[in-house]
């Protein structure tokens, strides 16, 4: 099981390596990719990673404002359908929403050399995230039964938890695919056509909300040097658009 520990002290990083494994692929792409091109491409790299003919890959970009339906979404949470295109999705978990100043980032990796234990890469997932919060001074946390990270925010007689990172993960043939999003400076306002993941007692924050101006490439090298402690070296690689022709 994964050591959940993140001092970064702590000798056991990186967390969920593949034993003798090549570099993961760093892909990043410019301007907002439309939501149907990148399943396509993302399911077609996880494929051809399931069949050994392509390497594992992580892809770094932004979407045009949508909302996204996972597995476990109810009609009843998406509160505005006309506002933003809305996309079914294969991810576990409920409606959110991606747009320009968020994070997104795929995640295709082989469980199967990594150790076939879902739960320990959902919390390899989380860690990553945390450990890239840590370079902003931000404390990322987890919270039992609500996937993703959270940040407590306190005030002069109040205080609350808002999330600032989603988890929405999807194997096949032990191939991961879909993976995570970032806040870092989106209108968070857009959230409010849905119930993100779910949750109606907490809110959501970024990291420009936060009072942090961190701008993406600042978010990009964090998560870079983050992933490679948590799950092993990375090399850049073109986004699978460009594989795809497209």
């Amino acid at each position: 099981m994964l050591d959940r520990s993140l001092n970064p002290e702590n000798k056991a990083f990186p967390l969920f390596a593949a034993p003798g494994g090549a570099p993961v692929g760093w892909a990043v792409s410019t301007g907002y990719v439309p939501y149907p091109a990148a399943v396509a491409a993302m399911e077609a790299r996880a494929a051809a990673i399931a069949d050994g003919t392509a390497g594992e890959l992580v892809w770094l970009l932004e979407h045009p404002p949508l909302y996204t339906a996972g597995v476990s979404s109810k009609p009843v949470d998406l509160i505005a359908p006309d506002r933003f295109p809305v996309f079914e999705s294969g991810r576990g978990g409920q409606f959110t929403y991606h747009g320009p100043g968020q994070r997104v980032a795929y995640v295709m990796l082989d469980l199967t050399r990594r150790g076939r234990d879902v739960r320990a890469f959902v919390a390899a997932l989380e860690a990553w995230i945390i450990e890239a919060l840590a370079a902003f001074n931000v404390t990322g946390e987890m919270r039992e039964g609500r996937v993703g990270v959270w940040v407590e925010r306190k005030g002069p007689g109040w205080s609350r938890e808002d999330k600032i990172a989603a988890i929405g993960v999807k194997l096949r043939r032990w191939v991961s695919f879909n993976g995570i999003s970032l806040n870092v400076e989106q209108d968070l306002e857009h959230f409010s056509g849905i119930v993100p993941c779910g949750q109606t007692e907490h809110g959501v924050t970024s990291l420009v909300d936060l009072g942090l101006p961190v701008t993406m490439d600042e978010a990009d090298e964090a998560l870079r040097a983050s992933f490679t402690r948590v799950f092993g070296p990375v090399e850049n690689a073109p986004s699978p658009l460009a594989e795809e022709g497209n």
